[in-house]
């Protein structure tokens, strides 16, 4: 099994972005890969309850739904704590599943050999 970590920068600003990077993550966890989506920059709003709600990007699935298959298929969402702070989200704002998480962790995933790919 190879770790797989998909970054993501974008919010509603750019759905198609968004929602890309968690098809990916999602492709990832169900061929049995260890698969992270880190949200950094405005990506970290996915993550926070309510945010996803009606977003969808033409010719994919709800983000919604994107996000939390993910989840429930033992995907790890990483929220940067750098990017956190400045938008006043904490862990009380984000969803189940979700975490935040310090760069001391993206950087020991990609140390110990994550395969990466950005949005």
């Amino acid at each position: 099994m190879a770790k797989i970590l998909i970054h993501n920068t974008h919010g509603n600003e750019d759905l198609e972005r968004a929602s890309l990077a968690a098809v990916v993550a999602n492709t990832a966890v169900n061929s049995a890969q260890d698969t992270i989506l880190m949200l950094t920059i405005d990506g970290v709003w996915l993550a926070t309850k309510g945010y996803t709600e009606g977003l969808q990007a033409k010719g994919f699935a709800p983000l919604k739904e994107l996000i939390e298959q993910f989840i429930e298929n033992d995907g790890s969402l990483w929220v940067c704590g750098a990017c956190a702070k400045p938008r006043d989200i904490s862990a009380d704002d984000l969803i189940k599943g979700a975490q935040i998480v310090g760069a001391a962790a993206a950087i020991e995933a990609l140390a110990s050999g994550a395969q990466t790919l950005s949005f």
